[in-house]
């Protein structure tokens, strides 16, 4: 057995985040990832996709995800999204509503975890 201790909470960058949000590191193992994802309101993260997929868990709040051609899912607590993949997309809170998640994800054997694209506009988010 082994205890971390909890690492301090990082500010999203704005590079890959529009609006203010934060994370917390919950599991970096080997092949395995979590983070506690804190987003204000209206706040979401950038298109992007997963080499091995994506499991988002909300905890509590409103918010909003996407596929790329896909129809806005507004999501809550309780609620849980998996998204498959290489699946570009994009989730964050509601425009008034704080939201918090989990995300969940594994590290490929060889290769990026996740590539990022453009920052979603105010007229996708809407």
């Amino acid at each position: 057995m082994e205890l971390r201790k909890k690492e301090p909470t990082v500010k999203a960058p704005a590079e890959t985040f529009t609006g203010d949000a934060w994370f917390d590191v919950v599991a970096r193992t080997e092949r395995l990832r979590v983070n506690v994802v804190r987003f204000a309101p209206g706040a979401r993260n950038a298109w992007h996709s997963h080499a091995v997929g994506q499991t988002v868990h909300v905890t509590e709040g409103r918010g909003r995800i996407q596929s790329r051609g896909g129809e806005i899912l507004e999501i809550g607590a309780g609620d849980t999204v998996y998204t498959p993949p290489g699946e570009w997309h994009w989730h964050g809170a509601a425009p008034d509503h704080f939201m918090t998640h989990l995300a969940i994800w594994e590290a490929p054997e060889s290769g990026p975890e996740s590539e990022w694209g453009d920052l979603v506009t105010d007229a996708e988010y809407s």
